[in-house]
């Protein structure tokens, strides 16, 4: 019994790492974009660490019902970046333009919980195929592995000294989590991911100095509610915004598919309101939370099956207990301060090791039926599509409406797309069945 309390409040903690690691940097990109002062940039990292964990624990208590972790969601990363540049270069007022932003996030709330309800993302299953699926966790793993090495080279942050240097201790955290994972035995097998971030921590802060914890008056202090303001909408914004819905549940048909795949269970369909319907409604809420608390909105994360792959972590109690406290920290200003200076390059070693599983699931969804011409062709028009998008100049896309913009430059949606459409328009040959001779009997 004391071996198992003690293994649950080290899995717990791994989690934690796990849920500080993907909340912490994105609301640091967009506080740059925006040009927030530090304290409104360390208010927003309050804030996403809250609805992180307040939305990961709902999720997975009365969602889907499965350790996903929830985080900033991509496409609304990249329209934060698209809006927040546009202002800066027509010189609107950038508070306007987040409580756009606030405004958009409830609308996708709304049309996401609707859709939940209705029961039309089962539906969905039928066009999201083990094919398109794969694709989709591959393709997403082929950009971001680009954006995380860039950050664990550290050339993303010209401010950051001693580049060698930190790049030699990312690359070391990024071996110490792979090695154990691979050839580990027992406790140091499971707590890779923990051991490399601590060590390399320890190790960065010893090249860089520890830097300065931001104070704070208070010893408690609430999230703020509508802290950019109260939501606004215009026309743009709300078809951005519906159609932002369906790509949110694309995501989170992805990410469950995934850790349904590493689990080893079956998705269950036999039900009215399937784990599916009720991961989409718990999807729409945060989103929903996501708009009341100002902070960028969130979406189940597919790497979240790679981190169970890679630790061998599979219980629920450690991830509710790290949800907790992550809820916690947020109302702590000198925890969520010091939590802020976890070094980028460090977090972005972490989860390059969980990333890099990523491709041997997608890989695994595509081989679950076989890989014949078609789906070959599939596979490979889609993969080379969406990684070609990747290398195109954002400038091409410039003279797009916003959501055309992201869209059509994401190389993740543009491989996905390529992969529905031939998955649906181009429809297998009939299998063909020998005819058993008269003569024969069934035994």
């Amino acid at each position: 019994m004391k071996h198992l309390a003690i293994g649950t409040g080290i899995f717990s903690l791994q989690w934690f790492v796990f849920l500080v690691a993907n909340s912490l940097m994105l609301p640091i990109v967009v506080g740059k974009i925006f040009h927030m002062p530090t304290e409104e940039i360390v208010g927003l990292i309050q804030r996403m660490f809250f609805v992180v964990g307040l939305s990961s624990l709902i999720s997975a208590r009365f969602g889907h019902r499965v350790p996903i972790a929830d985080g900033p969601a991509g496409i609304w990363l990249g329209i934060f970046i698209l809006l927040g540049q546009l202002a800066a270069s027509q010189g609107t007022d950038q508070y306007a333009t987040l409580q756009l932003l606030e405004g958009g996030m409830l609308i996708t709330g709304v049309t996401v919980v609707l859709i939940g309800f209705s029961g039309w993302i089962h539906q969905l299953l039928k066009v999201f195929t083990p094919l398109v699926t794969g694709v989709y966790l591959i393709s997403l793993t082929i950009q971001l592995c680009g954006t995380l090495l860039n950050g664990m080279i550290g050339a993303s942050d010209a401010s950051v000294p001693n580049h060698t240097a930190n790049a030699i201790v990312s690359f070391g955290v990024f071996f110490v989590v792979f090695a154990l994972s691979v050839w580990g035995k027992g406790w140091m097998k499971s707590y890779a991911v923990l051991i490399g971030v601590i060590v390399g921590w320890i190790v960065y802060a010893t090249v860089n100095g520890f830097g300065n914890v931001p104070t704070s008056g208070s010893i408690v202090n609430l999230p703020d509610v509508f802290a950019w303001g109260m939501p606004k909408l215009d026309g743009g914004m709300t078809v951005t915004a519906v159609m932002v819905a369906f790509i949110l549940i694309s995501s989170v048909i992805a990410s469950m598919a995934a850790m349904h795949q590493v689990l080893g269970e079956q998705e269950q369909t036999d039900r009215k309101f399937t784990p599916l319907d009720r991961g989409g409604v718990v999807a729409g809420i945060s989103n929903i939370l996501c708009s009341l608390f100002s902070t960028i909105g969130v979406v189940p994360l597919s790497i979240s099956a790679g981190f169970v792959r890679l630790t061998g972590q599979r219980r629920l109690v450690p991830f509710y207990i790290a949800c907790i406290a992550l809820i916690v920290v947020s109302f702590v200003p000198g925890i969520y301060s010091l939590l802020s200076l976890l070094p980028a390059q460090v977090a972005y070693a972490a989860m390059f090791a969980t990333f890099a599983q990523m491709i041997g699931i997608g890989l695994i969804s595509i081989l679950k039926m076989p890989l014949d011409e078609r789906r070959l062709t599939i596979h490979s028009l889609s993969l080379s599509l969406g990684t070609g998008v990747m290398f195109l100049p954002q400038s091409l896309f410039s003279s797009l409406p916003t959501i055309f913009q992201y869209l059509l430059s994401n190389g993740v949606i543009v491989g996905m797309l390529v992969a529905l459409l031939l998955e649906q328009s181009w429809k297998p040959k009939p299998q063909t069945v020998a005819s058993v001779p008269n003569n024969v009997k069934s035994a």
